[in-house]
């Protein structure tokens, strides 16, 4: 891989332990910042489930992590279109759902890097 993508593939999982620490650790004090549009009531009904969202999120950056860690080629390369593909999916969905800001921050960056990960 190219060092403008695994750079990309970092900020990516950068963002992702972010997300991570925003839901499991932050949902009641950032999330009706970044969220408006939910009424304040709902962060401390949905602080377990934003934490398990947080995990999930984790989990996606340590597999981006893991792909940047890898010596076989093939294998690097497969396994970051794994993860980039999920964090894309996650985002098209939370886009959908939640808000539209998410295909911005997750969905864009993901497929810009799939993009250069098949050019390069």
């Amino acid at each position: 891989m190219t060092l403008m993508t695994n750079i990309l593939i970092g900020l990516i999982a950068f963002i992702h332990l972010y997300i991570l620490w925003f839901e499991m650790f932050a949902w009641e004090s950032r999330g009706p910042k970044v969220f408006r549009s939910f009424p304040k009531d709902l962060f401390p009904k949905t602080k377990a489930m934003a934490a398990n969202q947080g995990l999930y999120n984790g989990f996606l950056a340590a597999g981006l992590i893991w792909s940047l860690f890898i010596a076989n080629p093939v294998w690097q390369h497969h396994i970051a279109v794994f993860f980039l593909s999920c964090i894309a999916i996650a985002g098209i969905y939370g886009a959908y759902t939640a808000a539209k800001k998410i295909i911005y921050v997750q969905t864009i960056p993901a497929l810009i890097t799939l993009a250069l990960l098949h050019l390069g």
